[in-house]
């Protein structure tokens, strides 16, 4: 497809061995990786030299989750971010050959969609409560999910509303404002905050690691969804539950994108090639950015 990596077409075809692929992915762009095994799910942790780390700004920590439902092709859940995600990481090595620093940290996720199960049945659940044992839980947490059709960013609004304080609410607010400012620089007069479903981000929140989640829609897509949840204000609840799947009352109220989840119709020619180089943009731009610890 025009605008995506020829090797997509290989990733989303049904035997592909999707933590092999990646692997091999990134060691043929010159980026190592490991498997970082937690409560039976295999992550994969990119291995950048410790000198692109300077311990004065934060670090941010990239998340995409390789997994996908059996049957389904899982073309934008979640094998565009995939993709980018692993170029973003040949990006950042160049740079970190040459001396430069970018602090971040990236790893791609097993288990995410066992989150319908519940979120402490999520991979990234027990990857957060690896996090907490090991004292990091002041970094960055940037997901990215679904970002392979559409032109609008959304930025997910879990984690905004929650009813704490303290510590937590401080580090999420000043997280989710600086998000904001990211997408505002990158896409001005295109880019919203909507109720999302779960992904990743939720097993970051269960464990009080604040995380923001970012994913695409189509612009009619994106302003229609909006003006359903003005006029049902159950609407939002349902969709932060989950309950919108399949023939719920909720379901023809969704985005069209979402509705294809999870279905053979989650396909190549569901993407939009103008979504690979936004969601580069954006990427590169959180690459640049330093925020002092």
């Amino acid at each position: 497809m025009a605008g995506f990596p020829a090797e997509l077409e290989a990733y989303v075809a049904p035997d592909c061995d999707r933590l092999a692929f990646l692997q091999a992915y990134l060691a043929a762009r010159g980026v190592r990786s490991s498997v970082v095994p937690v409560n039976g799910r295999k992550h994969l942790y990119v291995n950048f030299p410790s000198a692109a780390y300077n311990p004065t700004f934060k670090i941010k920590t990239v998340i995409a989750h390789y997994d996908r439902v059996a049957g389904s092709p899982g073309a934008n859940d979640n094998s565009v971010c995939d993709l980018a995600v692993a170029e973003f990481a040949a990006r950042l090595q160049r740079l970190a050959t040459r001396g430069g620093v970018h602090n971040v940290r990236i790893f791609f996720t097993d288990g995410e969609e066992l989150g319908e199960g519940g979120v402490s049945e999520q991979g990234a659940f027990g990857l957060a409560e690896l996090f907490r044992k090991l004292g990091i839980t002041h970094d960055d947490v940037y997901v990215f999910d679904s970002c392979g059709r559409g032109n609008v960013p959304v930025l997910a609004r879990a984690g905004a509303d929650a009813d704490v304080r303290g510590a937590f609410k401080k580090q999420f607010a000043s997280l989710y404002e600086r998000t904001q400012d990211l997408l505002r620089d990158i896409s001005p007069q295109r880019w919203m905050t909507l109720p999302v479903p779960y992904s990743d981000n939720a097993g970051f929140l269960a464990c009080g690691i604040p995380a923001v989640a970012i994913t695409f829609l189509p612009a009619d897509e994106a302003s229609e969804y909006a003006r359903a949840l003005l006029r049902d204000k159950h609407l939002e609840k349902a969709v932060m539950h989950g309950d919108c799947a399949g023939d719920s009352q909720y379901g023809e109220k969704m985005p069209k994108t979402w509705r294809l989840f999870h279905t053979e119709h989650d396909n190549l020619a569901s993407l939009t090639a103008e979504s690979w180089d936004l969601l580069a943009r954006i990427l590169d731009a959180l690459g640049e950015t330093q925020f002092l610890a």
